[in-house]
């Protein structure tokens, strides 16, 4: 088994455990088991809470904006994450993770945004997107659900989509690096995404 380590909250797995059943690919989550570094192939960053004040890299002007903020959790992909970064290691970064990120690169954030957090964005393909002439993975419209967005890029990263209306940036990726993608949306939540799980478990060796 190839393992690809995770921190994946409770009610999150379900998705994945089902996209990785019958594959040689294994989830290591590190909410729940340490996660021999030595033996992963792969990072998988997932969806979730807030990324607290303390890893950001800009001025909160009210902590208010910072929902449900997870320390512990923090610490942990921000730490695997250069880690993965150091050993060339795969890295898929999904929502949260997308965030994590662009933030570890020496991005912002926007804290706070309108109109990208709708009861039907969670699970329906409806946000339009516009993407790059570079984007290799293309979906024309996505399950985009959040209240935070990239706001100034991280270093090295380069845009591959962005929400047709605002122009929120919905997928990222790294330069001159063997795979690294960041998108804002959901792809655990649909098999139309699955062209985009088969690109990062290809680099998972």
């Amino acid at each position: 088994m190839k393992p690809i380590a995770t921190w994946m909250e409770k009610d999150r797995g379900k998705h994945f455990d089902e996209l990785f059943t019958g594959t040689d690919f294994q989830l290591g989550n590190a909410r729940e088991e340490e996660v021999p570094w030595d033996d992963v192939r792969g990072l998988l960053l997932s969806g979730g809470s807030d990324i607290s004040i303390d890893h950001l890299t800009q001025v909160v002007p009210d902590a208010a904006l910072i929902r449900k903020p997870d320390p512990a959790r923090d610490k942990w992909e921000f730490s695997a994450l250069h880690q993965a970064l150091a050993g060339g290691l795969p890295i898929l970064a999904i929502c949260r993770g997308h965030q994590v990120l662009n933030v570890a690169l020496g991005g912002t954030l926007l804290l706070d945004i309108p109109g990208h957090n709708l009861p039907e964005q969670k699970y329906g393909n409806v946000q339009e997107l516009r993407h790059s002439p570079t984007a290799q993975v293309r979906i024309p419209r996505v399950n985009s659900s959040h209240h935070q967005a990239i706001g100034k890029l991280g270093d090295g990263l380069d845009i591959e989509a962005w929400h047709v209306v605002d122009d929120v940036i919905e997928q990222v990726r790294l330069r001159d690096y063997p795979f690294c993608l960041g998108v804002q949306y959901h792809p655990e939540r649909d098999a139309i995404y699955r062209p985009l799980f088969d690109a990062f478990l290809e680099h998972v060796h």
